[in-house]
């Protein structure tokens, strides 16, 4: 709203209350959408990370004008058709690290609570209905009940002088051509729908103006009373919803519960683009979430995002190939991520069963500041690319250590690297990375890997064997030209104290 960095001060001391826009559920969700539950997500774990409670509630649009068109053209019902994409949505958010949210309202359940806020609205002079059969002159006064036949209600934008000071939109730009639907009973081109009447063969329930079904803005005003208050701390969507989405959701809230209601701070995200345009359906460049997750796997993406802010425009860099398709951000954002994972599969292994112990106080400990630095980058507008940073310095502390000693004392040398390690996890949980087990997220790595590649994995496991037996009959030069043939497989040894493993041989960018 201020267009700066402010101080975060929540309503309630320890608490935040947290609304962010969800899908509308007429199809499969893609990258887009995944990019921007993943930042709120984050930001919900980052405020958590810092200390406080979250309350989290991102809603469902399951009922719009999009999911009536979806359901005329594929002949199913509206309500199953949206159930079914809105659990896709949540399977395919769950693969990128997104947890649930604490309450997920669907607009279908909140039918009342939106009647009586539209019924609010017309009562303080702030909305009016009109009949579908009025002449284009003509208009209801405000109040006037219509008949069952079915009426709109509209939000009269003029009565709202503060309108656009999210957006920056003036009315005068509004009137000279806005996005909003085009209606000659309307007392002014910006007002806006509230409630739709009914057309024949759509859903429709019961209202004091006919049958019909709420706009689409007016739903999250209300979701957001039932189950955040008149006001609470922060509202939160993509670039696009700013105007008119949530330009209008304030004029609702406040038209309704006055000045000073409603949310406190917003936070947008920024667009995932590609090659430099905004992707959108409509555009027909975007990916949807099972690509991701069978290319690289959803734990890369949501590494990707968060090494950027969440407010900054993402290019997304893709390749057509002959076998489909390469995502070249992604696959370096893998890499990077195989990095950490590796960084803690050598810690886990130089430390053994044991935790390590704890630094003493006033001992030197290389990469013991780091939870302390996530929590200075993550309180300044929720800077996850330094998160990322710090992490990348930590982890290569680490692998120093697990390198050469240095001349570190061995207990002490056991003690700051484990105690790197316990960063590490620690803050790879404040921005959704890191949890899984490292030889687990590994080898399901490694797998996706060989199968792009097309490895033989028999070939490779019998040459490893064979590998194992002249290296104990010392016929070294047959050791080493297994390791060859090996190479040229595409395979690349690691010799450990558990034993020899493998994994697959990588194009590396000089910027991983």
């Amino acid at each position: 709203m201020r267009r700066q960095k402010v101080d975060f001060e929540p309503i309630v001391p320890g608490h935040i209350g947290m609304y962010v826009c969800g899908p509308t559920t007429y199809a499969p969700a893609h990258i887009g959408h995944a990019y921007s539950a993943i930042a709120f997500d984050t930001i919900r774990r980052s405020l958590e990370f810092l200390g406080w409670s979250v309350k989290y509630v991102r809603n469902v649009t399951d009922i719009d004008d999009k999911i009536i068109k979806r359901a005329n053209e594929t002949g199913v019902d509206p309500f199953e058709m949206s159930a079914g994409f809105a659990r896709d949505y949540n399977r395919d958010m769950a693969a990128f690290g997104v947890r649930p949210p604490d309450i997920e309202p669907k607009v279908t359940g909140h039918i009342s609570e939106i009647i009586t806020l539209i019924s609010r609205l017309i009562a303080a002079g702030k909305a009016y209905s009109v009949h579908r059969s009025a002449p284009p002159s003509g208009g209801a006064a405000v109040g006037e009940q219509v008949s069952a036949g079915g009426g709109d209600v509209y939000y009269e934008v003029d009565t709202f002088p503060a309108y656009g000071k999210l957006s920056g939109m003036t009315l005068d730009q509004l009137r000279e051509g806005a996005r909003v639907e085009v209606d000659d009973r309307k007392r002014s081109a910006p007002d806006f729908a509230l409630w739709k009447s009914a057309k024949p063969g759509e859903p429709s329930w019961d209202s004091p103006w006919g049958k019909g079904r709420p706009g689409w803005h007016i739903e999250c005003s209300a979701m957001t009373i039932a189950h955040l208050g008149t006001t609470f701390d922060l509202h939160a969507g993509g670039k696009d919803l700013i105007f008119p989405h949530h330009e209008n959701e304030i004029a609702q809230s406040q038209g309704a519960d006055g000045e000073g209601t409603f949310a406190h701070y917003w936070l947008h995200n920024g667009f995932l683009n590609f090659e430099g345009i905004k992707m959108s359906k409509s555009l027909g460049n975007v990916f949807d979430c099972e690509q991701i997750t069978a290319a690289v796997g959803g734990e890369a993406l949501r590494f990707f995002c968060v090494s950027h802010h969440y407010r900054s425009p993402v290019d997304f860099e893709v390749e057509q190939v002959a076998d489909g398709v390469r995502f070249h951000s992604l696959e370096a954002a893998d890499r990077r991520l195989a990095y950490f994972y590796e960084t803690l599969r050598r810690i886990d292994d130089f430390i053994g069963t044991s935790d390590g112990g704890t630094v003493a106080a006033g001992e030197v400990n290389p990469g013991a500041d780091l939870p302390a630095k996530a929590r200075d980058a993550l309180a300044d507008d929720f800077n996850t690319p330094q998160v990322v940073a710090e992490m990348g310095f930590a982890a290569a502390t680490a692998n120093k250590l697990l390198d050469n000693a240095g001349g570190m004392e061995k207990n002490r040398r056991r003690r700051v690297i484990a105690n790197i390690g316990r960063g590490l996890r620690s803050v790879g949980e404040a921005i959704g990375v890191l949890a899984a087990t490292p030889a687990v997220y590994l080898a399901a790595r490694r797998a996706r890997l060989v199968a792009a590649k097309h490895i033989d994995v028999a070939g490779v496991e019998t040459r490893i064997a064979d590998r194992k037996a002249a290296r104990a009959a010392k016929d070294f030069a047959r050791a080493d030209a297994l390791r060859g043939e090996l190479t040229a497989m595409g395979v690349e040894l690691l010799d450990t104290p558990a034993g020899t493993d493998w994994r697959v041989i990588e194009a590396r960018a000089g910027s991983d």
